[in-house]
């Protein structure tokens, strides 16, 4: 099994990867760690261990950044995207489960050193948590076996305007500190995530299996479909964002990759672009193509 670190910003595509990487045999969970992003630290951590409640799974969570990585500011949530609650308001109670004391930085630094080369890390959220955890202990760059970001928008526009993606412009700073710190790193952007789509149709069959679980999922994802339907009118679904992250952390050959040096705008209209070009170091493998039929039937026949 390969051992992940999951970092999540806990909306309802962060849960549906949740849910695929928890019954994906080939992937060690070592821990989730929580960030802002589409909700609230607090809430993404909420979410996190409702989710794990709701799949039955008992895996450590543990809080990490509520607030950008240089700037020190807190941004606004995607409620619209995600519902109130960033899980299509399906939340009737909080969990019951608490988080872990442990500040998620940290539990990257003292995993990765306790197993070095061995570690990967799933980030599709905004990479605070991860860049906060390299600056603080450089000596793991190294040591991390592979990063995989859900993240970008290297040859695509972006999906929060024409420029950037949603986890880049939350805190482009952490971005491009991290992109430009020699980890080894395999970006999961918009050029492939937006090929993949989740029929609506697949709800009913996830209902029609008569499993509360399924249910859970079937009702938080009618809501993300709905607001693409208002978005990107007659999709019939929604892309698949972060499970596609976790997908390639299982099958890298569900995606075919070019090597670029990837460069993060900070500044300016531009701000959370993501920039590739063939010169320069590090190099960063963009995923540009996927077998996007082959990836959905993996992803249906383990998410619920």
């Amino acid at each position: 099994m390969k051992p992940i670190i999951l970092d999540v910003d806990t909306g309802i595509d962060d849960a549906l990867a949740m849910s695929y990487a928890l019954n994906s045999p080939e992937l060690e969970l070592l821990g989730f760690t929580t960030c802002f992003g589409n909700v609230s630290v607090a809430e993404a951590t909420r979410n996190t261990l409702a989710v794990l409640e709701k799949a039955g799974k008992r895996i450590p969570v543990y809080a990490g950044a509520d607030q950008t990585f240089t700037r020190r500011k807190k941004k606004g949530w995607a409620k619209h995207v995600h519902g109130e609650d960033g899980l299509g308001n399906t939340l009737k109670n909080d969990p019951i489960t608490q988080a872990e004391s442990q500040f998620a930085p940290e539990f990257m630094i003292e995993q990765v050193k306790n197993r070095p080369h061995e570690i990967t890390i799933i980030a599709v959220g905004p990479l605070t948590n991860l860049a906060l955890a390299i600056k603080r202990a450089p000596e793991i760059i190294p040591l991390v076996k592979e990063v995989v970001i859900m993240g970008g928008a290297v040859k695509v526009p972006g999906n929060v305007n024409a420029y950037a993606e949603a986890n880049m412009i939350a805190d482009p700073e952490a971005a491009e500190y991290v992109f430009s710190s020699g980890l080894k790193v395999t970006l999961v952007g918009l050029d492939v995530t937006m090929q993949t789509l989740l029929p609506k149709a697949k709800l009913n069959e996830w209902r029609a299996a008569g499993k509360e679980t399924a249910d859970f999922f079937a009702d938080m994802t009618e809501f993300y479909i709905e607001y693409y339907e208002s978005f990107y009118p007659g999709i019939g679904g929604c892309a698949l964002h972060d499970p596609l992250a976790v997908g390639v952390a299982i099958d890298s050959s569900f995606v075919t990759t070019e090597t670029m040096n990837v460069k993060v705008v900070t500044e300016g209209e531009e701000a959370g672009r993501t920039v590739g070009n063939q010169e320069g170091e590090p190099r960063i493998r963009v995923c540009t193509e996927v077998e996007a039929e082959r990836f959905l039937d993996h992803f249906l026949s383990k998410v619920v």
